[in-house]
């Protein structure tokens, strides 16, 4: 798979773990900044290449641990009903993408409660191991580097391991949607409510203002003001900013998705779907189906039928592919995406599942297909046109 789209790192128990390319930058920051300022402060004796390696291994481990988080999200949502087919680790973290939204406040509050409390027993687990790598730690006040400075390769690993993930379950932990503590309140409105999507608004609006307090605390830090537990300085404000900005388009984002999931959930493909478009045989030459068939008509993509059944499509993208002055010699099963290769969609899916399959595929259409018969085509347009009309609170 290629980087653009995120790389497929393997499955776990049928989740499919993938890794954003915003993954390296942090991957990188995080390595640069242990091997080059945290490690060297430790342990001044250390050698640049010990400093590299216990680094990397640091970097790895924490990106485990975040995987960790995400996989015991997927594993609990599954035992509630909750479909989890893949986790995106990206640079804030991890994402568990559900593939509808938790059936009871019951399920949403032991999936969104179980990350930040394996981070937590992930970090205190480190510490634990940490302290029986090192054995007995005697602090000196009027010198206390000297206690880390003592540590090995191996504790000194264990012992960053252990604060960054309490860190990160705590960090989890605030009340702001869509972070964990965010969906946990929004478990406590839905049970006290029995509205979803109010409970949803009500996180949302909390989520939006955690946001905007990071990116205030961002501003004053990068104008030289101290901010309790953030601290100072231009790139720390820069980073609390960017978190803020990031945080505050999920929570709305988040929103969105569950008012147009409500919108599309119920609306069956069949009834958006066009029936009337034009088909063509596999055997048409490609000059002939421009001019009489992409020139004559405003559709995109066309469904290359034999024998009643749907063998592949062609877009005005596979013609871009091929010499204009070649047309003439090649047919359009030459330039097709083969019936196999094609993402489709059955007509009693709902419009939800069709928009989330364009959405994440990059497509424009979607062959309706029940069996090998084609029965229709669903457009991306067609569900923005039904939004437009019957959902304009989105």
């Amino acid at each position: 798979m290629r980087w653009a789209k995120g790389f497929r790192l393997g499955s776990i128990r049928g989740v499919d773990i993938v890794a954003d390319p915003s993954l390296a930058i942090i991957f990188v920051l995080i390595l640069l900044g242990l091997a080059t300022g945290v490690f060297p402060e430790w342990h001044r004796q250390w050698s640049a290449w010990l400093c590299w390696v216990t680094a990397a291994a640091a970097a790895l481990l924490f990106f485990g641990s975040v995987l960790l988080h995400e996989l015991a999200h997927a594993l609990v949502g599954r035992t509630r009903g909750v479909q989890i087919s893949k986790i995106t680790l990206f640079m804030f973290g991890g994402v568990a993408q559900m593939e509808s939204e938790p059936p009871t406040w019951r399920a949403e509050l032991s999936m969104a409660a179980i990350g930040p409390v394996t981070s937590l027993a992930l970090g205190f687990a480190f510490l634990l191991l940490a302290g029986l790598a090192s054995g007995p730690i005697h602090i000196d006040p009027r010198d206390p580097g000297a206690a880390l400075a003592a540590l090995g390769p191996l504790a000194t690993l264990l012992f960053w391991l252990g604060p960054i993930n309490i860190v990160l379950g705590l960090f989890n932990l605030v009340p702001g949607f869509p972070l964990d503590g965010g969906r946990i309140l929004r478990a406590v409105m839905w049970a006290l409510s029995g509205d979803l999507r109010r409970a949803t608004f009500r996180a949302s609006l909390a989520g939006r203002a955690f946001a905007w307090i990071l990116v205030s605390a961002g501003v004053l830090m990068i104008l030289g003001i101290q901010v309790p537990l953030l601290g100072g300085g231009l790139i720390n404000g820069l980073w609390a900013a960017f978190v803020g900005w990031y945080l505050n388009n999920a929570a709305v984002l988040s929103y969105r998705e569950l008012l147009l999931r409500e919108s599309l959930a119920h609306v069956p493909v069949s009834k958006l779907m066009l029936t009337r478009f034009i088909r063509i045989s596999p055997y048409m030459r490609i000059d002939t189906l421009v001019e009489e068939q992409v020139m004559m008509s405003g559709q995109k993509a066309f469904p290359v039928e034999a024998g009643g059944r749907l063998i592949g499509m062609i877009s005005l993208g596979d013609l871009q592919k091929h010499p204009r002055e070649r047309w003439s010699e090649v047919t359009a099963q030459d330039l097709m995406t083969p019936a196999a290769g094609l993402a489709t969609i059955a007509p009693q899916a709902s419009a939800f599942e069709a928009l989330e399959t364009l959405t994440r595929r990059d497509l424009a259409q979607l062959p309706v297909v029940q069996g090998e018969e084609l029965l229709g085509l669903l457009r991306r347009e067609d569900i923005l046109k039904w939004l437009a009309l019957h959902a304009a609170h989105i």
